[in-house]
């Protein structure tokens, strides 16, 4: 009897572009120690101007595709988890299901910030448990230098552009993922935003010169928010399953700052050698951060069959999403 689902193909793209905190630091006033002391970045990547969040998108799923053998037209239900689509619509998905050449299936993104990818992989769960589905692809993927101001030093040191995806299929009892927590506060609005482009302040001459097509932030107060959420919902997620933080061998956190992930590491309980880190590389990723940091974890022999782990995001809204996972165990 299959009562899961699992990941069995992960893929990864990053443009070639990597800009460094010196070359950035000279634009904006400030300098690489700075940085790193602050956010624990120390470069990020950035799409070059032909390429688009469903660029970065297909580059991803390929890679995950063929690690999974599993050919497009196998595929049931695509999803994407961005906060920049290519356009208002269509969807990110249906550029990708066209470029991939898959057969006509459901496609759809799904637009919670940074928990983004968190919540695709919550709907690609639920359709194959449910029947509707038996091989999904999720990816998160990002173009946030589109979005970002490069003369606010306090934004545009933190994001970057990125993407990954993974292949679920059926999961054996007992393997793959074994709960899920999602939640979401609109009392956050203002605190993460782009105010213009949207039904409510379509994009004019006013919202382009007020500068309004970028991201803005409140960084002390997402700060407070982020530090309790990535430990409450890995800690729901965990409670779902039935589990605690001992039982844990790996945490893939979304990668927003260093400070955040280590102050998080401490609320939860968990020692920080079993946080996969990569936010030194890539910054703020948004929807792609999550995958991307899986993929390297894997990679790196840091995640192998057997093990179990917890991957958990915060986002824009606000919003938040966790799973437990047992690594493996494709049916």
């Amino acid at each position: 009897m299959l009562t899961g689902s699992t990941i069995v193909g992960l893929g990864r793209y990053v443009p070639a572009h990597v800009l460094s905190n010196a070359e950035l630091g000279e634009r904006v006033g400030t300098t690489d120690e700075w940085i790193q002391s602050h956010t624990g970045i120390r470069e990020r990547r950035i799409a070059a101007p032909d390429e688009a969040s469903s660029d970065l998108a297909y580059g991803a799923a390929r890679e995950a595709l063929q690690a999974a053998g599993v050919a497009p037209g196998d595929l049931d239900l695509i999803v994407v988890g961005t906060t920049t689509p290519d356009m208002v619509f269509p969807n990110v998905a249906c550029l990708l299901q066209y470029r991939l050449g898959t057969r006509t299936v459901g496609c759809l993104d799904v637009s919670a910030a940074c928990s983004s990818f968190m919540y695709g992989l919550s709907v690609a769960h639920g359709a194959i448990v449910s029947g509707q589905a038996r091989t999904v692809l999720v990816v998160g993927a990002e173009t946030l230098s589109r979005i970002t101001n490069w003369r606010d030093r306090s934004t545009c040191v933190l994001f970057g552009d990125s993407a990954g995806a993974v292949v679920l299929r059926p999961a054996r009892p007992g393997s793959g993922f074994l709960s899920f927590s999602l939640g979401g506060d609109g009392g956050g609005r203002h605190q993460l935003y782009l105010a213009a482009g949207g039904s409510r302040r379509p994009a004019s001459f006013e919202t382009v010169e007020r500068q309004e097509h970028y991201i803005s932030m409140v960084g002390p107060e997402v700060y407070k928010f982020a530090v309790r959420a990535i430990p409450e919902a890995a800690a729901a997620a965990l409670r779902n399953a039935s589990l605690t933080t001992a039982d844990i061998d790996f945490v893939i956190p979304h990668q927003a700052n260093i400070r955040i992930i280590e102050s998080a590491a401490r609320r939860l309980g968990v020692p920080i050698e079993k946080f996969y880190i990569n936010v030194q590389s890539y910054g703020n990723t948004s929807a792609a951060s999550v995958p991307v940091a899986l993929y390297e974890a894997v990679k790196a022999g840091r995640v192998r069959d057997g093990d179990l782990g917890v991957m958990v995001a915060f986002g824009a809204g606000y919003t938040w999403g966790a799973c437990a996972i047992r690594w493996g165990g494709a049916a």
